[in-house]
């Protein structure tokens, strides 16, 4: 028998990213790091990698809060860590990608294909939608992190429980114009 899910607001915090091209897998190391610790028990922590639609099917569930975690080029240093706000709405699929294209569901993606399901299915999908993202050094093949991106982990971890505990984190991390996901 599964217990039931905590009354009152629920967090689903996201690790997104391919483990096998170099820096794509800033959100799947975080979310590693971050499922280790302590957190609220109205707060789940999953590593998504590349399952963009079984995270759009898991939003369904009824989350208040859904952070995702991901490399987010933006042009800044590697390593640089962004915390984006998600305006409701913001986000539509890249033109001509399928809405089930298991392999380009980007956080856009993943975000259009709820508004239909929820749309479908009577559901609502979280009111507040955040981006952790790091600026990744490289995105080729490989495995492993570059060493700034390594060393942005644990302050990512930092910033989310700040988010999770307060609703803004402490120290200023450069944020993006409100608006869409970065991809």
């Amino acid at each position: 028998m599964n217990p039931s899910p905590p009354a009152g607001p629920r967090t689903l915090v996201a690790g997104i990213g391919n483990i096998f091209l170099g820096d794509d897998a800033f959100g799947v190391e975080t979310a590693r790091l971050l499922a280790g610790r302590e957190l609220p028990a109205s707060v789940e922590v999953v590593d998504v990698g590349v399952r963009g639609v079984h995270l759009a099917y898991r939003l369904l569930d009824g989350y208040d809060t859904l952070v995702l975690v991901d490399a987010t080029a933006r042009g800044a240093a590697p390593g640089t860590l962004y915390v984006i706000e998600h305006e409701a709405g913001g986000g539509s699929p890249p033109a001509g990608t399928p809405a089930l294209d298991g392999h380009r569901m980007t956080p856009d993606a993943v975000l259009a294909l709820l508004g239909t399901l929820c749309a479908g299915t009577g559901g609502e999908p979280p009111r507040r939608v955040l981006v952790v993202g790091c600026e990744p050094a490289s995105v080729e093949e490989g495995i492993g992190l570059s060493a700034p991106v390594s060393a942005a982990v644990p302050e990512a971890v930092r910033l989310i429980e700040e988010l999770l505990t307060d609703g803004e984190p402490d120290a200023p991390a450069p944020r993006a114009a409100a608006g869409g996901i970065p991809t």
